[in-house]
């Protein structure tokens, strides 16, 4: 790193340096230098430590009505959990029967968290999209059936009551901030605040340990139907521990974040609320997306709240960084005062980066440290933090205290696995599935890939290298599930597709390799069995084929983890020699992808061969 560059102050530590084991068994246990530091035994503690000390400080805020600020105090949350605490109490909830969260994030599903951790009753928050975008609920039934909730909170019947008529059973209570459902009996969320808590809490709450399971978290389900990730108390504290550790600079000054990652996902609901909570912050409910259509509302935000931490996906510091350039209130709110950047979800493009560099030096004379790591759903998420003097794009660091790292050859990869009090016991209700995730010395296989940075000096941390299957996430964060969508795809191109190679990762859209059959569309084209392959690729009627075929992926998809972008048809069938295709006859994606890198580049950049859909 150039000593001419400034980076504003920005106290590090936690995961600096790392101790390296080798193994006779080919393995390398890797473990941070820096012993975790003790934590609390229930997250809830920092919510009461928080409305002792400082009663009236702001703990969250959303607009009301896309107007002013509604806030709520840590006393008032204290006060309202509580409340919510004694009625979860009077329904005998339990973790048997715990409750299910229907909503975005906003402040009530905040009180409902609370209050359920203060009543040691775990709590579900659920993707809204499985009640609002999905036509059969399939997701939502799948997950109401693993759970057996004793009580389902949604934001609005507007928005969930057909949901709900149609997954819920009649027995299950249903409370609501607005609105009734027809035909079926509801509380209002004000009647859970009307509650008087009484002494009762005091006592669950006092029951509340390490082991006690404070939410579930469901997998994305990419593959197979969501899983419910167990998360202790134990879990959640342990890794705002590690992640203050790394940062020590979040107890120092009380962070403020501006901040739209949905609830339901491990960042946004565990790393950056927990975060919130953990060092006495102010979490402003951020109802932007990095959209087209909904950045402006992040925009909006960004140029009234200053954070002095932010975090986000890649693709929301694109749109920002791209907004910057011209809009100087924006620039100068936001570099006030934040003391750091953050990235999860996927990788961070380097011109990006650099774009963020130079607008940060331009406008305040210093650089915004750009962070990142590595976790998971089932690792709290906090793992690996990439912290050091030098970080760029790709790296994912080293383990934060307290985190053992197990590192396992895996064909031409090598797999990260992880050990610590951050790592969940395993999946509720699914001993199977549990079972087959953890080796037997108690590692959880991550199915990530890693690889040094210098493989001359470890020390330096690690790159992410991909996933050992072959399941991939966009520039967005969302995860595409390739198996099935490649299905999707070579269904669609009978009878001139042979197989498909699903490219993106990293970028905003999915894209194709597409390999043709070259015998379907000669005669798909009326040419003869002699006819040489550009003349064949390059026949009208196949063209046209292939063309129908993009656009009816293109329309077919449900969004960008679904949704076929470009496509470009390959003139070379794949090689068995490279390693491309297996004498079975499967494809091997991450073989295409990793030997024609250059006709991948060639498919975003585009061009008259590259096929985009009629939108």
């Amino acid at each position: 790193m150039s000593a001419a560059v400034k980076y504003r102050h920005l106290p590090l530590g936690g995961s600096l340096a790392a101790r390296f084991e080798k193994h006779a068994d080919g393995t390398t246990r890797v473990t941070s230098a820096e012993p975790l530091a003790e934590y609390p035994r229930r997250l809830t503690d920092r919510l009461l430590h928080w409305a002792a000390v400082s009663p009236e400080h702001t703990l969250a805020a959303k607009r009301h009505h896309g107007g002013d600020w509604r806030r709520i105090s840590y006393a008032q949350a204290l006060a309202s959990a509580r409340s919510i605490a004694q009625a979860l109490l009077d329904l005998g909830l339990s973790p048997q029967r715990p409750l299910v969260i229907l909503s975005d994030n906003d402040l009530e599903h905040l009180l409902l968290g609370l209050g359920a951790m203060l009543a040691g009753v775990p709590y579900a928050p659920v993707s809204a999209a499985y009640s609002t975008v999905s036509q059969d609920y399939g997701k939502l039934r799948h997950i109401l059936n693993v759970l057996t909730p004793g009580l389902v909170f949604a934001a609005s019947a507007s928005g969930y009551g057909r949901a709900i008529t149609a997954t819920v059973p009649a027995d299950v209570p249903v409370v609501l901030t607005q609105g009734q459902i027809d035909g079926r009996a509801t509380r209002s969320f004000d009647d859970l605040l009307a509650t008087v808590a009484t002494a009762q809490v005091d006592a669950a709450h006092a029951q509340v340990g390490p082991d006690t399971i404070a939410k579930f978290l469901f997998t994305s389900g990419s593959t197979k139907l969501p899983k419910g990730v167990i998360n202790t108390q134990r879990m959640l504290c342990a890794n705002q521990q590690q992640i203050l550790q790394c940062f020590p600079g979040l107890g120092q000054v009380r962070p403020v974040l501006v901040d739209w990652l949905p609830w339901n996902h491990t960042f946004g609901g565990n790393h950056n609320v927990g975060l919130t909570i953990y060092n006495g912050g102010t979490l402003y409910i951020d109802e932007g997306k990095p959209t087209p259509a909904l950045i402006g509302e992040t925009l909006r935000n960004l140029r009234e709240i200053a954070p002095t931490v932010y975090f986000n996906v890649p693709k929301g510091f694109e749109e920002i960084a791209n907004a910057m350039e011209t809009d100087a209130p924006l620039r100068d709110m936001l570099f006030s005062r934040v003391s750091m950047f953050f990235f999860a979800g996927a990788g961070l493009s380097q011109p990006v980066w650099d774009k963020l560099d130079r607008i940060a030096e331009q406008t305040c004379g210093e650089r915004i440290r750009m962070l990142t790591g590595l976790g998971m759903t089932e690792t709290g998420p906090f793992a690996m933090c990439a912290n050091a003097e030098e970080v760029k794009s790709g790296h994912i660091g080293l383990p934060a205290p307290g985190m053992e790292l197990k590192l396992v050859p895996s064909g031409d990869k090598t797999e990260v696995r992880y050990r610590g009090p951050n790592v969940t016991p395993g999946f509720w209700r699914a001993p199977e599935q549990t079972a087959e995730s953890f080796d037997d010395e108690g590692f959880y296989s991550s199915g990530d890939a890693v690889k040094p940075i210098d493989p001359a000096n470890p020390g330096r941390g690690f790159l992410f290298d991909g996933r050992t299957a072959e399941d991939f996430k966009l520039s967005t964060g969302t995860f595409v599930s390739v198996g099935p969508l490649r299905a999707r795809i070579i269904a669609a191109g009978d009878p001139c597709v042979q197989d498909a190679v699903v490219a993106g990762i990293n970028r905003d859209e999915i894209g194709l390799l597409l390999f043709p059959r070259l015998d379907a569309c000669r005669a798909f084209a009326g040419l003869p069995p002699t006819a040489p392959t550009l003349d064949v690729l390059n026949a009208p009627a196949v063209r046209l084929f292939f063309q129908r075929m993009v656009d009816e992926l293109w329309s077919g998809g449900t969004g960008s983890a679904t949704r076929v972008a470009r496509a470009l048809v390959m003139a070379e069938p794949p090689s068995i020699d490279r390693g491309e295709v297996t004498d079975k006859g499967s494809i091997n994606q991450r073989a295409v992808l990793t030997h024609r890198d250059a006709l991948v580049e060639h498919l975003y950049a585009g061009g008259d061969d590259v096929i985009l859909p009629k939108r």
